[in-house]
């Protein structure tokens, strides 16, 4: 049986993953930082929590503890906790402001992926799977046919466009894991007061689909629902 570990799955996009795989048959691990959130999440989808702060090394360390003491691997990590940080002028924002974003979007996924990789080193498929944005893509921010490159967050922008090359650089030097990124696309979440046309479901397409593909499917990737995503 396939066990996943999910960051920030305690609603939106990170819950509905775990739902779905769960139905797929994956024994899923919600990871949140909110312990009551977390349980209710777990308890309604019939999985297991595991409290996770992914802004903190201890916590971080913690839940790989707690996952090798009971279920002893992970085959699948999806790294999906994120925050969206200010909008709006870039004059207005400070080094505190970035601090606090990078800190979830890109710091968070390096802590979580380095405490979690020995237990992935035991799955005889591990995958990790980065939940970035087509908002962090140069391409799709300069379309004026995309509504990406309507919207002005700096810092959101710039911590999803690092986490896509992170997740590049982690597919090269990762041999034994497969390693991509995705494009949940413009979906209704709290992230964005649930303005995006998407469902969540919707949303979760192609992270389901990276977390399910058969063995020497690929590494290295940027992908939404419907297929490779421009850089």
């Amino acid at each position: 049986m396939t066990i996943t570990f999910i960051t920030g799955a305690n609603k939106g996009l990170g819950r509905e993953t775990a739902r779905r795989l769960t139905g797929l048959g994956h024994t899923v691990l919600v990871g949140a930082r909110d312990p009551e959130q977390g349980a209710a999440a777990a308890a309604a989808l019939g999985a297991r929590f595991v409290r996770i702060d992914v802004t903190d090394d201890a916590s971080v360390a913690a839940a790989a503890a707690d996952v090798a003491a009971h279920e002893g691997r992970i085959d699948v990590l999806i790294n999906n906790a994120g925050v969206a940080g200010p909008h709006g002028d870039p004059a207005e924002l400070t080094a505190a402001d970035a601090f606090g974003v990078f800190d979830v979007n890109v710091f968070g996924v390096l802590r979580t992926t380095t405490a979690f990789l020995p237990l992935l080193r035991r799955s005889p498929d591990p995958v990790i799977v980065n939940v970035s944005s087509g908002m962090g893509s140069f391409a799709l921010t300069h379309d004026p046919e995309r509504v990406e490159s309507t919207v002005v967050s700096p810092l959101y922008t710039a911590s999803k466009s690092a986490l896509t090359m992170l997740t590049t650089q982690y597919a090269k030097a990762l041999k034994d894991i497969r390693v991509n990124a995705v494009d949940p696309g413009y979906t209704a979440t709290d992230l964005n007061a649930h303005s995006g046309p998407q469902t969540v479901s919707e949303g979760t397409d192609a992270v389901v689909r990276l977390a399910t593909e058969p063995p020497g499917a690929g590494t290295g990737r940027f992908v939404d629902r419907h297929g490779p995503v421009d850089w």
